[in-house]
């Protein structure tokens, strides 16, 4: 699972938005939520990622507070909105290295619940975490569905996938350590993995001997050409959906960026 750098932060900063949260919801009276009744509670999401989860375990009303467009999550800076957003929603996502989803809800003095989400997708990971998500929302046969259709899906890319492995064989590949579930999708013999840590030229030297056919590399932590002398072709995975939140979209490119670049081996 690619995962942005922990976001720092300062007392001010926290202290700020507390501030702000003020002047946004001065004179707003809370009222409880229950949780479990809502057919279709708010959910605020760090990033697009949560946010697709929480569409595939049945949510309908999503509001992101980190834009797509924004490659860093740590480069953004919450604006009074957000604010507002958290202290509407039953329900806030984040990820463990994220304190920045749990800044904003202390700052903004929501009552929603907080959900650590696990941002992964390995298959498995990635479909319990969309059945218990239904689970918190109270939408359980919409993510049983929604399980039920990517099951499907992703056997039907993973063959497809398969279909594409040069010369018939199952490819060897070194990955990005948030990278091995595209190789998994794809069948490959996994080698070796790398990061989120900075690569050593020793570590470099191990990988290149293990003499993998590719490389996947994490387009959110890519630092260029991880073998550039090896031989080995590397294919960059995204983890994180667009502006769409659909999470299938991931799976659907890397699958694609994979077949390309085995079909041309």
């Amino acid at each position: 699972m690619a995962r942005f750098h922990p976001l720092t932060s300062s007392a001010a900063f926290t202290t700020g938005l507390a501030i702000a949260a003020g002047v946004l919801l001065g004179g707003c009276s809370t009222s409880s939520v229950d949780h479990g009744e809502h057919a279709h509670p708010k959910i605020v999401a760090t990033t697009t990622w949560e946010a697709a989860f929480a569409k595939a375990a049945g949510a309908h009303d999503v509001k992101v507070i980190v834009p797509a467009s924004v490659h860093h999550a740590p480069d953004y800076d919450p604006k009074p909105s957000d604010l507002t957003a958290v202290a509407e929603a039953d329900f806030v996502l984040y990820a463990p290295f994220e304190p920045f989803a749990a800044k904003i809800k202390e700052a903004a003095g929501s009552k929603a619940k907080l959900i650590e989400v696990n941002l992964d997708n390995s298959a498995d990971k990635a479909t319990a975490q969309v059945k218990a998500l239904g689970t918190e929302f109270g939408t359980a046969s919409a993510a049983d569905a929604w399980t039920t259709a990517f099951t499907a899906e992703y056997d039907e890319l993973g063959r497809d996938v398969r279909a594409a492995w040069p010369g018939g064989k199952q490819p060897t590949v070194v990955a990005q350590v948030f990278s091995t579930w595209a190789a998994q999708l794809a069948g490959a013999d996994i080698v070796g993995t790398y990061g989120p840590e900075a690569v050593t030229a020793g570590q470099l030297s191990a990988l290149a001997a293990k003499k993998p056919q590719f490389v996947l590399d994490n387009a959110h932590m890519s630092t260029g050409a991880v073998l550039p002398d090896s031989g080995a072709k590397q294919v960059s995975i995204v983890n994180y959906p667009g502006q769409d939140q659909e999470l299938l979209t991931v799976y659907r490119d890397a699958a694609a960026a994979l077949k390309k670049a085995m079909s041309a081996s």
